[in-house]
């Protein structure tokens, strides 16, 4: 049986005469690959690759060493393949079942329907205050995330506010039907204010919608019309004018100008492509907590909650602008407790941040890690890195071999081995969530950031890894993007048995004006995935 399934994929191999692995725009081979090595080198021999450095390295789980590697012990940038370090460390430190619990407290007294005091709305760090939630308790996903933007990108459905939602229900169920102080936002877990490098969104112990809100725009009928577009969760101190036209392309951009009563008005001028499907623009927040506390005030408006005051901000050190932590903590027990919004399991958030490669999500593990565990909201970030050190090298590892500045593989500082990566999946491979990491992985030609890679070639379906994409505008060369990194590293088990770990990289490549990174080095690292699959090594 076995045999018969290794032979089918030779066979269609040989029936594609290779363009199941030439993807990239590159000529199909004249004669196909009959081994693994034979198409990595055929892949790096490209002349689009002369001036890049590929590091790859391809570990057996089942002989638990390396049998093929080409640069494997030198450091590499990763990208977004990072992130299989910052979710691993959160499932196995905070525990797969963790879940984040979000309460929200009143500070007086209730008295015929009127509350003398405030309500606090305490972030705890759950990235997934929005609508991901689905009804059976797990949390979805499109392939393209919103925060990307884009023609390809997609909202899920419903009303992105919806938890807020909920506890403004929660405040009517209470028998409140007026407060005479403000809705305050606690974010003294940690500091709200640095931006994740991937998407540009704040780091906040809040998180509404990815802390962004979607702006999707539309083609009008005709060249020249304006384009239409709608805002959610839409807030009244941000105004978006639409300055958007309907072209023969789209390219648009968002200029932001601050009003002096603390107001935005974000105007989005340039054209979209009049045969385009509806486009979304993430657009960044600057203070995740103000966004929480205005949408938490108007659901309770909608519920026929009014609130006399302005929503606030509740800091670990009162200032000019915010409530000192001191003056609230005293209330948070139970008996204060209006509600509590409990999050699936952190399973499910790692789970989306694979397929996705959310990255507001992975920078904000670290802030986490360092906050919960490690008990202090000064620089958590730092000490979260230290607990992810700690557990790393009690795996045996030679940290020599990695290096990371964020959570998401964005900062200058994110360099990784080839051979660091297989060992760490290799531990990976044995703990007790094994399965769930495993399947948490984008599928090659299948879904989350691989949909699109090989998905006809033998090892669509068969491939479960993380993608990493690092790359700038080259301004001497005309804009051109230099692929700065672009990674791809996880696990196949092929037709026969064998199961494997891997690690493939490909760094420092100028992109001709016609190639996305997606379908050159992006398809090529995919096919040499799918030859590991489908092909024997040597």
């Amino acid at each position: 049986m076995m045999r018969r399934e290794i032979a089918a994929a030779l066979a269609a191999l040989t029936m594609l005469g290779g363009a199941a692995f030439a993807q990239d725009a590159a000529p199909a081979p004249q004669n196909p690959s009959k081994t693994f090595a034979e198409a990595v080198k055929q892949v790096m021999a490209r002349p689009v690759y002369r001036h890049g450095r590929f590091g790859l390295e391809v570990w057996s789980l089942d002989q638990g060493k390396p049998v093929f590697a080409v640069d494997g012990d030198k450091l590499f940038t990763p990208g977004s393949t990072t992130k299989l370090f910052t979710e691993g460390a959160a499932l196995n430190l905070l525990g797969s079942d963790y879940r984040f619990r979000t309460p929200l407290y009143r500070t007086g007294r209730i008295e015929k329907g009127v509350l003398h005091g405030d309500l606090v709305l305490v972030g705890t760090g759950d990235p997934n205050l929005s609508n991901r939630i689905q009804a059976d308790g797990t949390l979805g996903f499109v392939d393209e995330d919103h925060t990307y933007g884009g023609a390809d990108s997609r909202v899920l459905p419903g009303d992105p506010a919806i938890v807020l939602r909920q506890f403004a229900k929660k405040v009517k169920e209470a028998g409140i039907r007026r407060v005479t102080g403000r809705v305050l936002v606690d974010i003294s877990l940690f500091e709200e204010g640095a931006r994740d490098l991937g998407t540009g969104e704040t780091i906040s112990p809040i998180v509404v919608n990815d802390n962004a809100i979607d702006v999707t725009y539309r083609p009008g009928a005709k060249m020249g019309d304006p384009a239409s577009f709608t805002v959610a969760p839409a807030v009244p101190y941000i105004r978006f004018v639409n300055k958007i036209v309907t072209g023969e392309k789209t390219d648009v951009d968002a200029v932001t100008e601050e009003r002096k009563d603390g107001g935005q008005t974000v105007t989005l001028t340039g054209t979209v492509d009049i045969k385009s499907g509806p486009v979304i623009l993430g657009y960044a927040l600057s203070k995740p907590s103000r966004f929480a506390g205005t949408l938490l005030t108007m659901a309770l408006k909608d519920e026929g909650v009014s609130v006399k005051g302005a929503p606030g901000v509740v800091t670990a050190v009162a200032t000019d602008f915010s409530v000192g932590a001191d003056k609230v903590r005293g209330f948070y027990r139970d008996a204060m407790k209006i509600g509590e919004h409990v999050s699936p399991p952190l399973s499910e958030d790692a789970r989306i941040t694979l397929k996705v490669s959310q990255n507001l999500h992975a920078s904000t593990m670290p802030y986490v890690l360092g906050a919960v565990l490690g008990k202090t909201g000064e620089k958590a970030d730092h000490k979260g890195f230290g607990l992810m050190h700690d557990w790393l090298a009690g795996m045996g590892l030679d940290m020599s071999g990695g290096s990371q500045g964020d959570g998401a593989g964005g900062a200058v500082a994110a360099f990784y081995t080839p051979d660091f990566v297989v060992r760490y999946l290799d531990h990976m491979a044995k703990g007790p969530g094994a399965q769930h990491f495993h399947d948490s992985l984008p599928v090659l030609g299948k879904d989350g950031t691989l949909v699109d890679i090989q998905p006809s070639s033998p090892g669509a379906g068969h491939v479960f890894a993380k993608t990493g994409t690092y790359s700038d505008s080259d301004l001497l060369n005309g804009g051109h993007t230099i692929l700065t990194g672009k990674g791809l590293a996880g696990y196949t088990t092929t037709a026969d048995g064998r199961k494997y770990a891997f690690a493939f990289y490909i760094n420092n490549v100028e992109l001709p004006d016609d190639a996305s990174v997606s379908k050159l080095a992006g398809q090529a690292l995919g096919e040499m995935a799918s030859a590991l699959y489908a092909l024997p090594l040597e």
